[in-house]
């Protein structure tokens, strides 16, 4: 058991590290609202995979990879939310947010609502979940109380490596705040959103 922990803790390290949809659902948040809002945002993320691990661990996942007709309606609804997503980035264009503006946390386009949609809405994350964990239980053990503990470390990890990007997210705020880079970031996590989204609508 212990060996599948630690490879399993390695695999879900390096698969953490790989830009998503929901790293850069992140990393918007930050741009346009700075590191409280972002800081909600990954809150929302680990809050969704949690739903999604345990899914897995109750074999929803399994369910919703057979049922093509869910997994397809799932899918596409996730995709037109990046795609939203990607658009609003697009048409913000580095704009300050006046200080005045309420901060409607609960739309699905900003802080926790947007972190969990993104995360939620996203199939594969089910998929993955029920594809990867397996590879990882031990013979002997039960499938689904030794996949919610494979979960829970993926969601601890995640938690570690957004912990780290707004804590370097605040050493480097002063470039965040300025306009042109705001633009920049914006339009290139617009674009990425986009082909995220894209990409989800047309994979089967």
């Amino acid at each position: 058991m212990l060996s599948s922990l630690l490879a399993f803790s390695l695999a879900a390290a390096l698969i953490v590290l790989l830009p998503g949809p929901d790293s850069l659902v992140v990393l918007r948040a930050v741009v346009r609202h700075g590191r409280a809002r972002a800081g909600l945002t990954a809150a929302g993320v680990l809050c969704g995979l949690l739903v999604w691990v345990a899914a897995a661990a109750l074999g929803l996942s399994a369910l919703l990879r057979a049922s093509e007709t869910a997994y397809t309606v799932l899918r596409i609804v996730g995709a037109v939310y990046l795609v939203w997503l990607g658009v609003q980035s697009l048409r913000t264009r580095g704009a300050p947010v006046p200080e005045d503006r309420p901060t409607r946390r609960g739309l699905p386009g900003s802080g926790f609502g947007a972190g969990f949609t993104t995360d939620v809405l996203n199939p594969k994350v089910g998929v993955f979940f029920v594809t990867f964990l397996p590879g990882f239980v031990p013979a002997g053990y039960s499938v689904g109380t030794t996949s919610l503990l494979l979960g829970a470390v993926f969601v601890v990890e995640t938690a570690v490596y957004f912990a780290v990007v707004l804590l370097l997210v605040g050493r480097i705020s002063t470039w965040l705040s300025d306009e042109r880079t705001r633009r920049r970031m914006d339009r290139t996590t617009g674009v990425v959103l986009l082909a995220f989204g894209a990409r989800l609508a047309t994979e089967s």
